[in-house]
């Protein structure tokens, strides 16, 4: 039996993400008076979707309270959501990374027989975080070459994407750990959000 044939590539249950926004897009969002929309940037790490940090509500009000410059957030809040995965891109499943990995070669000749080049991933003028290279326009394109692959083959679509990223600086000397490793979640197909809320604080219990 082949990998293709099981029934265990994308996770079963509901997840809970956290996306960081200004509080009022939160508020409109939750009121059901706009949708939330796909983000559509050449250097968006997972490609076009609605991005999520999978159980972090700490790293999207961080984003939210320092966001990328081109972006103003006058009063950070986090929105928070109930979603399925679905038929998920999950880069952290290796049938999934052998296709990330055939989609570059794909792309790679591609561009070579348009005599063009690759994109490529870096970091902002200015930004000094060599490891990084949070403007991923390469990743963006091998993405978005999956999602061509998988129509022109009449096979169904992804509804999301997940990816797993070692991001930020060492924790300390020596570490395997860094001190921005998450979990994020593109979603591309807005039915597999189930709904949309504004996180809560806890309380004690019992009193």
């Amino acid at each position: 039996m082949s990998a293709s044939e099981l029934l265990y590539s994308s996770d079963p249950g509901l997840i809970i993400g956290f996306h960081g926004c200004d509080q009022d897009v939160r508020d409109k969002i939750v009121m059901h008076q706009t949708m939330l929309r796909s983000s559509k940037n050449k250097w968006d790490w997972l490609g076009e979707g609605m991005y999520f940090w999978q159980n972090n509500y700490d790293r999207a009000m961080h984003f939210a309270t320092n966001p990328p410059v081109n972006l103003k957030i006058p009063k950070p809040a986090v929105l928070g959501a109930v979603f399925s995965l679905g038929n998920c891109l999950d880069l952290a499943d290796k049938k999934f990374i052998d296709l990330v990995q055939l989609s570059f070669a794909s792309l790679k000749e591609s561009v070579k027989s348009e005599k063009a080049k690759l994109p490529i991933n870096h970091n902002p003028t200015g930004v000094n975080n060599a490891a990084d290279n949070i403007i991923r326009m390469l990743d963006c394109a091998v993405i978005k070459n999956v999602h061509k692959i998988v129509a022109d083959t009449n096979q169904p679509p992804f509804d999301t994407v997940r990816g797993i990223f070692i991001e930020g600086a060492p924790l300390y000397e020596g570490a395997g750990f860094n001190d921005k490793t998450h979990v994020q979640i593109c979603i591309r197909n807005p039915n597999c959000i189930k709904g949309f809320f504004i996180p809560r604080r806890l309380v004690q219990w019992p009193k």
